[in-house]
């Protein structure tokens, strides 16, 4: 047997403190769930945004680009294709949104010029490049955007489990310690009251 379920005041103090912690921290668990919901449903939106961007410039990029394989021929576009840069400036910091730590990319472009002569091109390989160069910002704002989403869902299962357990299991568990020391302690004193009535009453008989 527990000796902390033992009826005495200090296993009801102890209970009572304990109950205490326990609705305190659902509490906060419910509060921290309903804000990692909200930012959830916040980057949700914005997904879906860019998702949507993505797909109206994709199918720019894609027409200007066909017309520039017509214009100057395929295989002059692959080889200006293999002029384009390696991209190296993107850097990824986190920050944190409850406890949860949420990436925040940073890209910053360091060949803003073409790699091609202007002289021996056309202007539909400036529209698919600069098109196309948007799909890539898009394309690193969705990445961020996604994968915090991730991981903010992943913390609210987490903080749900959390919530249901103090819920369901820890609040019941020491509201019903905290009533059967107190019914027990109250059982002690109506016996103690009656046995010194019984004490006083013979006493007052000799």
């Amino acid at each position: 047997m527990d000796p902390n379920t033992f009826p005495t005041k200090g296993n009801l103090i102890l209970a009572k403190n304990s109950l205490l912690l326990a609705k305190q921290g659902y509490e906060l668990m419910d509060k921290k769930r309903n804000i990692l919901i909200r930012e959830l449903m916040n980057l949700i939106e914005e997904a879906k945004g860019i998702q949507s961007e993505i797909d109206q410039t994709f199918t720019r990029a894609y027409k200007a680009l066909q017309m520039a394989n017509v214009e100057l021929g395929i295989r002059n576009v692959q080889e200006i294709s293999r002029t384009v840069p390696i991209e190296d400036s993107i850097t990824i910091k986190t920050r944190s949104i409850m406890g949860t730590e949420i990436p925040l990319v940073e890209h910053t472009p360091s060949h803003d010029m073409p790699t091609y002569a202007f002289y021996s091109t056309r202007m539909s390989l400036d529209r698919a490049r600069a098109e196309f160069q948007k799909v890539k910002e898009l394309t690193i704002r969705l990445s961020m955007v996604e994968n915090s989403a991730y991981r903010l869902a992943s913390n609210i299962k987490k903080t749900q489990k959390r919530a249901n357990a103090l819920k369901n299991i820890t609040i019941p568990t020491y509201t019903e310690r905290v009533k059967s020391i107190t019914n027990a302690l109250e059982e002690k004193e109506r016996e103690e009251f009656t046995r010194l009535k019984v004490i006083k009453r013979n006493i007052s008989k000799k």
